[in-house]
């Protein structure tokens, strides 16, 4: 076994994903291998094949399994067929349980890199997306297409919440369900990631009472935007710190939350002391002027109003995060036909983000620059085009000065510092003019000349 793997890491020096094997090395452990079987695609070759297909441009199984043959063929002089199947079923076999134990791994390193924190304390920061997938009836039965719209006409969308750790942008967990499961939901699934001393932050959508209770029982703050429920009534404000900055006490109402049981609703104590921070926003082009953000870091003085401001508006960078990892990486529209393949898709794509952020980490620890300066894309593309070069070389000591080169092409890399800027979300370039299919396809009628038309019917 240990030399079945020694051999195939060996082979891996070839494969475009090099460059995250000298990092990975140490803390990602591959899937156990099957020897008694002779397999083109045994596990540990099928996860690394995996992960360049989720970090390439096109990612498609053609592009994988051409990969992979040009690899065999060039490594070991071994042809195999074209057919993408073998490769398939190969992708279904991959335990699911492996796949979160390298994400793991990877979440492990990045966690014990992290330096930068707010006063000691490590913030945690929390949002919701959603990617969609093929229309497929075993995908439309595990995650249905928005209501609204018709069937034949959508796609299945699978809603999910991430928790990042807002100093390195690595994604620390994830919870994922249909898109009828509210994101607060999923967030309860992933407070067990939370450690003593954490701060959440997060928008005004995971705001409540019985959150807040539960949090601070586990020795875990929040800095949210006060819910808009919650500031029409039930607070009662107890003692005035500064100018917008008031000591509140939070009345518990009679309405329970559904996801909570009656007996640990009324365990919940009936007040609970909060701070509101009223931040003002003179900038212009931003939408939002005024906003109130409530948080259970009462003391004034280690934790004054300004730096929980500039610790919220901080929040916007998991917009950032989801986009890159969503965007950038391709991961807002997953390919794979069947639910269990989906979340192995899913998983990939994780752990290949968090592997990139290890790069950019140790980049900028390297050539001392701040990791939020440095570009994802750029990693990115990096990966892509330096990889192959890795293949030039065969002495262990050049392939480490090339690596050395790589971390400082990505640490030069860095996206200028534009602060209150603005960028209306629109689109230059039109889009074809192809009309919405809102029926089956076997039902669509398309009108003839449809450019001379304003809208097309059918």
């Amino acid at each position: 076994m240990a030399r079945t793997l020694s051999f195939h890491k060996r082979r891996l020096l070839t494969l475009p994903v090099t460059t995250l094997v000298q990092t990975a090395g140490s803390f990602l452990r591959p899937p156990n291998e099957a020897p008694a079987r002779t397999r083109v695609f045994t596990p540990w070759v099928t996860f690394w094949l995996f992960l360049a297909q989720v970090l390439s441009h096109a990612q498609t199984c053609r592009e994988a399994v051409r990969q992979a043959q040009g690899w065999f063929r060039a490594r070991q002089a071994r042809e195999f067929s074209s057919n993408t199947s073998a490769y398939c079923q190969a992708r279904a076999r991959l335990p699911q349980a492996h796949l979160d134990k390298a994400l793991a791994g990877v979440v492990r390193h990045l966690d014990a890199q992290e330096t930068a924190r707010f006063p000691g304390r490590r913030v945690r920061v929390v949002d919701g997306s959603s990617c969609s997938m093929p229309d497929t009836a075993a995908n439309q039965d595990r995650y249905p297409q928005p209501s609204g719209q018709t069937p034949g006409c959508g796609f299945p969308v699978m809603r999910f919440v991430a928790l990042f750790s807002l100093a390195t942008g690595a994604l620390l967990a994830s919870a994922s369900g249909p898109l009828s499961e509210h994101e607060r939901t999923l967030w309860r699934q992933l407070w067990d990631v939370l450690a003593r001393e954490d701060i959440v932050l997060a928008d005004r959508g995971f705001c409540s009472f019985a959150e807040y209770c539960l949090l601070l029982q586990r020795g875990v703050d929040c800095v949210m935007r006060l819910h808009a429920c919650r500031g029409k009534g039930g607070v009662r404000k107890i003692k005035r710190l500064a100018k917008g900055d008031w000591l509140v006490e939070w009345v518990k109402t009679t309405v329970r939350p559904k996801w909570m049981e009656k007996a640990h609703w009324d365990k919940l104590p009936k007040t609970l002391r909060v701070r509101h921070v009223t931040i003002s926003v003179a900038i212009p082009g931003f939408r939002t002027k005024s906003l109130t953000v409530a948080t259970t870091l009462l003391d004034a003085t280690a934790y004054p109003a300004e730096a929980l401001a500039d610790l919220y508006r901080r929040r916007w960078h998991i917009e950032l995060f989801l986009r890159d990892i969503k965007i950038t990486m391709g991961m807002d529209v997953l390919r794979c036909k069947t639910p269990a393949l989906v979340q192995k898709e899913f998983t990939m794509h994780l752990i290949a983000y968090n592997l990139v952020r290890s790069l950019m980490l140790e980049a900028a620890t390297r050539q001392d620059k701040d990791p939020a300066r440095l570009s994802l894309a750029g990693a990115v593309a990096a990966i892509r085009q330096w990889a192959p070069t890795f293949m030039v070389f065969h002495s262990p000591a050049k392939r480490r000065d090339q690596f050395d080169a790589f971390l400082r092409c990505l640490a030069n890399d860095t996206v200028p510092h534009r602060p209150n800027r603005v960028e209306p979300r629109a689109r230059k370039r039109r889009p074809k003019n192809y009309p919405l299919l809102n029926k089956p396809r076997n039902k669509f009628k398309e009108i003839p000349h449809r450019s001379k038309y304003k809208k097309t019917l059918s």
